[in-house]
């Protein structure tokens, strides 16, 4: 509505003063209006605000003038009907031609219409066919992704920040020192005669065995110096699952891993040849996981153990598993576990220099190397020629990611990951062949909801998730990053978010040529050391599950060799499922600045606590000592 007040628009008094003029004052006169007469009008059609109050009062006009009878009216009705009736045929003829032209250009359109579309109508078919099936080919192998507001965030941020370095560093770290090597331990004599105990170290059923080797033989040595028996060089079982022959000779030196602990325990390659013959099983010295229970005590061995091994003079572990506590043990045991582990056990040569190509493919460093590369690749590194390969170009440092994100886990874990219903009805069948016992225990009780179970912190991070994490910690897009582990499930359409931010993504498979791998092939415990190798050498190692033990075994080297400088990213499962949950809305910075804060409080220098494992955590008296 206008003002009150304002001044109205003058009354077009010239609408009614003489209509006899016809149809040549009417136009003179609507003219007149739209330029000026009407300032409602022109300011409309100037594209200006619209008066509404002025229009309001021109239409009640335009009812009170017109809408009464006037004494002209007759006058002006006549005059129009004369008019009409002199030009009527010139009206017919022009709205008669006019229709004749508006079918002629229906008709011409519809035949060309018609003949573009026969002669096209083969090839476009064509065309919609292959369009369909491309489509569908595009759904089934389309990558999936739970967070893309947060893939184009990461892209765009990645991109704006390439002249930055990276975050890395060893902030917050504390001087630790080598402790375990050498140590001179007093042996606590539990027997009164030596005698031959024989321990056989079982494959776990994990993604790599040789990450299970590495706690069962330093058990199996620790519990040798609490018996104060002889100890047979450990014999790994053959696994159905794994289908891997190899033996400790096959992965360990044998001669290095006997001479390193000779001071502390007596070690034996075989049995003595009257204790061969001997059945084992029928003099009950028979020994299985269901005799000792899991993180036994020393008092365990002595009432359990003991009085067979002086009776028969053998005893024989048929699987040996985390058979042993961390706490309380003697120090001088838990010493030699530390030296055992960080200092006993070398990669046979064969496995060192293929190890030491993997890392100079990706580091292409020549000199200056660390304390943990002088521990898993001995003298090799500086003796490994680059030529024909065109790796020599590549960058000088690299992060390492154990991406546990194998089908096993996926499906045991019962978290949803963005496949749909596809993805739901595999993991399930895969469950029903594979983990039997697991729906037999759902049937009984509820399970939780996927969505819960990705609050508790309880799934697998996904590729998408990691490469997010990395993203946050302004990771560089061009660095090398080497992936360790098992078969991603899901394949390239769940790696494709992940190698859409960090496309230089590698693998022991990418970095080896086939004949350099050959020899490796059908034994995976000795591809799992070059894995293992990558991992603790690498600038950064980042890892997916914390739980895992090849991120326990391998943020435990580094942290004893690293000396303050090994940076290892643990991010929280529980709450990076918060901050995700907030992907619809939450910005960038916000986004950074709490993936910085959780990570940064992962990297925090942790001593070893009660009961806690020396292998993850070595800091601690018995291990390291604090400068």
């Amino acid at each position: 509505m206008g003002k009150q007040g304002s001044r109205r628009s003058p009354r077009p008094e010239s609408r009614i003063a003489d209509l006899s003029v016809g149809m040549k004052d009417y136009k003179l006169r609507t003219s007149d209006n739209s330029v000026g007469g009407d300032p409602c009008i022109g300011r409309r059609n100037s594209g200006g605000d619209i008066n509404w109050n002025s229009k309001v009062t021109l239409a009640d006009t335009f009812k009170s003038d017109y809408g009464k009878p006037g004494p002209f009216k007759g006058v002006h009705v006549g005059k129009k009907h004369m008019w009409f009736q002199k030009h009527m045929r010139s009206i017919v003829f022009m709205f008669s031609f006019m229709g004749f032209l508006f079918l002629l250009d229906s008709f011409m359109v519809s035949i060309f219409a018609s003949v573009n579309i026969h002669n096209s109508s083969n090839s476009n078919h064509s065309s919609v066919l292959k369009k369909e099936s491309a489509a569908h080919i595009n759904e089934t192998e389309a990558p999936v992704q739970m967070y893309s507001r947060l893939l184009n965030l990461a892209s765009a941020s990645l991109a704006e920040s390439l002249s930055k370095r990276n975050q890395f560093s060893g902030k917050n770290q504390i001087a630790w020192h080598l402790y375990g090597n050498p140590v001179h331990i007093q042996k606590k004599i539990l027997a009164e005669v030596m005698a031959i105990c024989w321990l056989v170290q079982m494959a776990v059923s994990i993604n790599n065995e040789l990450l299970s080797y590495y706690l069962q033989i330093c058990n199996a040595v620790a519990v040798a110096s609490l018996l104060n028996a002889t100890l047979v060089l450990p014999r790994f079982l053959y696994s159905n699952v794994w289908k891997d022959p190899s033996q400790f000779g096959d992965i360990y030196q044998e001669d290095y891993f006997m001479n390193t602990l000779k001071d502390e325990v007596s070690i034996v390659k075989e049995l003595p040849s009257h204790l061969k013959s001997l059945d084992i099983e029928a003099i009950g010295s028979l020994i299985t996981d269901a005799d000792i229970m899991k993180e036994a005590k020393p008092f365990d061995y002595s009432r359990k153990v003991l009085p067979l091994l002086l009776r028969n003079g053998v005893v024989h572990f048929l699987g040996f598993g985390n058979r042993l506590g961390f706490d309380p043990l003697p120090l001088n045991i838990q010493k030699l576990r530390c030296r055992c582990n960080f200092h006993a056990l070398k990669f046979v040569p064969k496995i060192q220099q293929v190890g030491s190509l993997l890392i100079g493919r990706i580091r292409k460093y020549e000199g200056t190397r660390s304390l943990v590369d002088k521990q898993l690749l001995g003298n090799f590194m500086p003796d490994i020629p680059l030529k024909n390969h065109n790796a020599t170009v590549g960058p000088s440092r690299y992060l390492a990611l154990h991406m546990r994100f194998e089908v096993d886990m996926v499906a045991y874990s019962l978290c949803d990951f963005g496949g749909g219903e596809t993805e739901r009805k595999e993991l399930q069948a895969y469950r029903e062949v594979h983990f039997p016992l697991l729906l037999e225990r759902l049937k009984i009780s509820k399970p939780i909801s996927p969505v819960k179970l990705r609050k508790l912190g309880r799934c697998p991070l996904t590729p998408e998730e990691a490469a997010l994490v990395l993203a946050g910690l302004s990771l560089r897009r061009g660095t090398y990053i080497y992936m360790a582990g098992s078969q991603i499930y899901g394949g390239e359409s769940k790696m494709h978010p992940f190698t859409s931010l960090y496309p230089n993504v590698v693998t022991k498979e990418t970095l080896l040529t086939p004949s350099e791998l050959a020899p490796f092939k059908n034994f995976s415990s000795q591809l799992a050391a070059l894995d293992f190798i990558a991992c603790a050498s690498a600038d950064v190692f980042a890892m997916t599950d914390s739980g895992s033990q090849l991120a326990s075994l391998v943020s435990g080297f580094r942290t004893y060799y690293g000396d303050g400088h090994a940076p290892v990213l643990r991010p929280n499962k529980k709450r990076l499922a918060a901050i995700l949950s907030e992907s619809s809305t939450i910005g960038w910075e916000s986004f950074e600045g709490r993936v910085r804060k959780m990570i940064e409080e992962g990297q925090r220098v942790r001593v070893r606590g009660f009961g806690r494992s020396i292998y993850r955590l070595p800091r601690c008296p018995e291990c390291m000592c604090k400068s």
